[in-house]
This record gives structure tokens, C-alpha cells and sequence, in this order.
């Protein structure tokens, strides 16, 4: 438990122990140079090339009206996207600056550098109430952020930079940040409390202030107490994973939070010389191996929840956490994702640090490949896989879980069927975020409903949002032959639905050249005869046939083998639905009872067609 480390101790080991810093300062050419010898002259002329076009272009301006539109609109990209902006020419500034050493980039830095101090709020308008109060500033994910990404500045350049500027910096973190974190006791993100449930916030908010005090406060108790504090908020957090090491927010959130405990587990190990260690407890090594085990095929994850089908993982973490556990896939995960557009939180400063110094190994340019089977028995999810081998092999993924879960959706049940590097039955991902999306209306937009996921819907009863709606385990099985998940979900849906008894069996086979996929619905009513639809979702299109539905993903199918005795299909297609990476078409296939029953079985057998 990382609460062991009260700030009595951790200030005991503070004074014991020195530390030398956890990258170079620009003043150490020799480092620098080697970084420079690695990255080589391209890589070096690319980053000085964007600095150059950076410190050509004007500070973004954030006026109070930009602020104010997401009040007035709902929208955040406004907003969002000059904020972000600042953020990113501050690294391509600093960076750039550090490689060549010629302080043609100091005044441009100077600019945003002030430009984000003079800022009336460091955290984003959708965690404000209105326009910010200064008096009481609101200390959030990014706020936080900002302050680990200011104060590497004030290591690597402070001594280049004007003096005010790391003297501001120091005010305005200790005004904005390191005070309200010692003396206030509002922040629902710091411990789990009734009504607030921990998650990727706990990580991010304590995670960064621990790093930005361990870089910036010069007081030791004071350091001590930020720590102590913090780790006790990060036992919380990591108390949000299975006992298996997975995460219901999903591998993109994984990436955000746990990337942030691991940022400041390594700077916390670095300042102590390991006596503070965050990394040796269990839970941590476990979480580690997450993105592993929940991958579908190479670079693509399971998405459930508010994840996107495609995803970018910080690859100096994956870099750190290989070496730290001595993981090599991780290693070769680092090495894939490579491949893969970085996310919109990219550019910061923190990660394109760590990329520099933190570099995967070639050695390890092998596919990272998954086990064939991977089950988390606290939130209910369970990956089979054919063959992990064959990266374009067949993959089942199916959750249960509750509908109360972090960044929730009504899901519980729902499944991913995944063949040659495709979801032929998706999980469509997350919404655009909006002030509605996190607000009242949050279960008013398709993606986040039981009709936009591979769900039944019973007398015409979609899930509802809570933990009381929620699956149960029946069986689960995993051998040479197949994998099975048995859920029963007759308490994720609400009385209107009647439902007596509503269990879904997903089995992954293993015989025939590819495997197939059987899904089972075995619904019986309470008080009469009910009508029950099971519905698939797909990016693809849908061609009806007698006995079977084809869905296309482009050049990929999945046959879909229906009894027409019991059922009749067809397909709807939801035009535009408002996803996070742009609005879509979704497919919903529907397997409906050809009459009011009492009780049936809907079984449904996916198999890869030949050719």
C-alpha cells in the first residue's frame, strides 16, 4: 500500500537521500549532444525545423468570450484547441532549444511561457462552472498538467530563460497548485468518497502535483507532505483496478491515468533512490501489463467503454514499464505503437521529453503477442483468441460488468468480434465530449444507450445507467476447445422489460480453420409472452439473406447464421453518429422474435467465410 509512506517517513528519507536530476538540464552539452547523436540529424532537423515555424506564429489567444462558449454552446474544441496549442509550442520551443543551444528560441519561450502564467485559469472551461475565480483556483487534470510541463521547462531552461520567469512560475504554481493540494479538502478526485468514485483523475491531478513539487518546492516537509498525501490519493486509484490489473475506463484512459502514476512513480523512485517505491506494489505490476492483455490484434484494443477503436499509448511508458518489470513485450508494444499518430495530448512536454530519453530498444522490433486467453473476474471482462499467433486471427471480446463503471456506458454484455485486424461487430467508442456528454443528457446520445451496443433490447426496453443494472457471472471456461462467458443479465435491464430471466452465453470455438463465435440469448418473461430483439453493431454494411446476415468491413466479412424459424433480420443504419474521432454511420443488425413468446433461445453462430 502506498499509504506506508507517511510524511514523517518520506521526510526522514528526503533528508537522507540525494539525488541527481532526472534529465539532463540544457547546461550539459554532453548529454544533450548524446541525444542529439541519437536521434540523428534528420529526427534533430525535423524538431528544429517545427520550432522555427512555432516561433514565427503569435501566442494563441485564450479572450474570456472563448472561454465563455462552452457555457453558451456546449462545444469545447474552441476553447480546447489554442489552449492546447500554447501547450505544444512550449515543448517544440524548449526542446528545439535544448538540442541546438544557439537561445534564438528564448524568446519565443519567454512568450508562451508568460502568456500561460498570465492565463486566469489553468484547467479547461468543461471543469469550471463560469468563468474562473481567481481567488480560488480550480486544481483539475490540467491544471495539474501544466504544472509538471512548466516546471521541466524551469529544469531543463531555467538558467537560460529570463530570471522572472522561474520565479513567476514557482508563485504561480505554489498559488495555483501546491497550496489548495495542502489545505483545501474539496477536490472529489483525491480520495474515494460516497458519491465519487476515484479514476484516470486521482492519477493525473495527485500524480502531477507530486512531480511539480518534487521539481519546484524548495521546503522539505513541504515535499514531504505532497507526497504522503498524494500517495495516499494513488492508492485509490490504483484500488480502481482489478484484482487482475485491468480497468474498466478502457487502454486509452489507462494510458492517460496510469501513464501519470507511472510519471511520477519514476520521479518519486529517482529523488529517493528507490526507497520510495510505487512500483512495488502488486496492483501497479499488475496494471502494467493491461494494453497486453486486452489487445485484439496488433495495436488495436479492446474499446469498451469511452476508448476509441484506434488508440495512441505513450511509448516512453511502455519503454519504462518494460524495462522497469523487464517485460519485453511491453518493449515490443513500445516498438508498434510507434507506428501509430500520436493523440491530441501529444505534444506536451512531459511525454516528448521521455521520448527522447526513453527510447524503445530495436532489439525489440518483434510483434507483441497476447495470450490466448485473458479474463478479469472483478469487471467481467473476457479476451479469447483463436490463435494470438496469427495476428489476423479471429477474437472474441466480451464485457459484463455494471452500469455505474467509469466513463460509463450502458454496455453490460456487450461484445467485440474481431477478425483480420477488423471489428466486424464493433464497439463504435466514444461520443464527441460536450457539456451534455458528461452532464444529465449524457444517456441521451446513441453511443452511450444499450441500442448503440451489441445488446438485446426486451419489449422495447433499452438498459438503464447504475450499478443496481448489472451482470452476474454463470460460467466461465477457457480450454483447448473454446472459451465461454455465461452472464446473466436480467437485472441490467429495468421492470418495464418483464423479464423473468435473460442469460447470454459467448463461446469462442476453436475448431474449423478459423474458429467461430456462438452468442446465445435465452430470455424468459415474467408475467406473459414478451417481444425481444438481439442486436449487433458494425461500422460495416449488412446483406440479408434467408439464413444468414453478411456484414462488410470493406474487403473483411462475418457470417452471421440465424434460424429464420425463430427470428427475422434486418438492418438499420444510424446516419452520423457524433463520435469523438467524427461522426459515422452505425449499423444495427436485428435478430427479432418473429412473434410474442414466453420464453426462446436466439442463437447466432459468426464464422469467417471462406475465400
Amino acid at each position: 500500500m502506498l499509504s506506508q509512506y507517511d510524511p514523517v517517513k518520506v521526510d526522514f528519507i528526503l533528508r537522507e537521500e540525494r539525488a541527481l536530476p532526472p534529465f539532463p538540464p540544457a547546461t550539459d552539452r554532453s548529454a544533450w549532444s548524446a541525444i542529439k547523436e541519437a536521434l540523428g540529424g534528420e529526427q534533430v532537423g525535423a524538431m528544429v525545423a517545427a520550432a522555427e515555424v512555432t516561433a514565427r506564429e503569435p501566442v494563441p489567444p485564450l479572450p474570456a468570450t472563448l472561454f465563455l462558449e462552452f457555457f453558451r454552446s456546449g462545444s469545447r474544441q474552441e476553447y480546447e484547441t489554442p489552449w492546447f496549442r500554447r501547450r505544444a509550442a512550449l515543448a517544440d520551443l524548449a526542446l528545439a532549444e535544448c538540442l541546438e543551444d544557439q537561445g534564438r528560441f528564448l524568446d519565443p519561450l519567454l512568450d508562451v511561457a508568460w502568456a500561460i502564467c498570465e492565463e486566469s485559469s489553468w484547467e479547461l472551461p468543461a471543469h469550471h462552472p463560469d468563468l474562473p475565480d481567481v481567488t480560488y483556483p480550480e486544481v483539475g487534470l490540467f491544471a495539474a498538467l501544466t504544472g509538471t510541463q512548466l516546471a521541466e521547462l524551469v529544469l531543463l531552461l531555467g538558467a537560460r530563460l529570463h530570471p522572472q520567469v522561474e520565479a513567476r512560475i514557482r508563485h504561480e504554481v505554489d498559488r495555483r497548485i501546491l497550496t489548495p493540494f495542502l489545505t483545501r479538502h474539496d477536490f472529489w478526485w483525491l480520495h474515494h468518497t460516497p458519491g465519487h468514485a476515484t479514476c484516470n483523475w486521482t492519477a493525473v491531478c495527485s500524480g502531477n502535483i507530486i512531480a511539480t513539487a518534487i521539481y519546484l518546492e524548495r521546503d522539505r516537509s513541504r515535499l514531504a507532505e505532497v507526497i504522503a498525501r498524494g500517495a495516499r490519493s494513488l492508492d485509490d486509484y490504483l484500488d480502481t483496478f482489478d484484482a487482475e490489473g485491468g480497468s474498466t475506463e478502457g487502454p486509452a484512459y489507462w494510458g492517460f491515468g496510469f501513464g501519470n502514476f507511472a510519471l511520477a512513480g519514476h520521479l518519486v523512485h529517482q529523488r529517493t533512490n528507490g526507497r520510495v517505491d510505487f512500483f512495488a506494489d502488486e496492483r501497479a505490476r499488475k496494471a502494467a501489463l493491461f494494453p497486453l492483455r486486452t489487445m485484439l490484434s496488433p495495436n488495436v484494443f479492446a474499446n469498451f467503454s469511452d476508448c476509441d477503436p484506434e488508440i495512441s499509448l505513450p511509448v516512453p511508458l511502455l519503454v519504462f514499464l518494460a524495462r522497469h518489470y523487464r517485460v519485453d513485450d511491453l518493449m515490443r508494444l513500445a516498438n508498434m505503437q510507434r507506428a501509430m499518430p500520436p493523440d491530441r495530448h501529444g505534444g506536451e512536454l512531459s511525454w516528448r521529453l521521455r521520448e527522447l530519453f526513453w527510447q524503445p530498444d530495436p532489439a525489440f522490433d518483434q510483434r507483441a503477442i497476447p495470450a490466448r486467453h485473458d479474463w478479469y473476474p472483478g469487471m467481467q471482462w473476457m479476451i479469447a483468441r483463436v490463435d494470438p499467433a496469427d495476428p489476423d486471427g479471429l477474437v472474441l471480446a466480451v464485457k459484463g460488468g455494471h452500469n455505474n463503471e467509469m466513463h460509463n456506458q450502458n454496455d453490460v454484455g456487450t461484445l467485440i468480434v474481431h477478425h483480420h485486424r477488423t471489428s466486424l461487430v464493433a464497439d463504435i467508442g466514444r461520443g464527441r465530449y460536450t457539456r451534455e456528454y458528461f452532464a444529465a443528457g449524457r444517456y441521451d446520445y446513441f453511443v452511450n444507450t444499450s441500442l448503440g451496443h451489441s445488446l438485446p433490447v426486451v419489449n422495447g426496453c433499452a438498459q438503464q445507467p447504475g450499478e443496481a443494472y448489472a451482470a452476474g457471472v454463470l460460467e466461465h471456461r477457457a480450454d483447448e476447445r473454446c472459451d465461454r462467458l455465461r452472464l446473466d443479465l436480467t437485472h441490467a435491464y429495468p421492470p418495464g422489460a418483464d423479464l423473468a430471466e435473460l442469460v447470454r452465453t459467448a463461446t469462442l470455438h476453436r475448431e474449423g480453420q478459423h474458429g467461430w463465435v456462438e452468442l446465445i440469448d435465452d430470455v424468459t418473461f415474467a408475467s406473459g409472452e414478451g417481444a425481444f430483439e438481439s442486436v449487433l453493431i458494425s461500422f460495416g454494411a449488412a446483406e440479408i439473406w434467408p439464413e444468414t446476415v453478411r456484414i462488410r468491413v470493406g474487403d473483411i466479412a462475418l457470417d452471421i447464421a440465424y434460424d429464420p424459424a425463430v427470428v427475422a433480420a434486418r438492418a438499420e443504419v444510424v446516419k452520423d453518429v457524433d463520435l469523438a474521432t467524427g461522426p459515422r454511420d452505425v449499423t444495427r443488425v436485428i435478430f427479432a422474435l418473429l412473434g410474442p413468446s414466453k420464453t426462446a433461445r436466439v442463437r447466432l453462430c459468426m464464422t469467417v467465410p471462406p475465400g
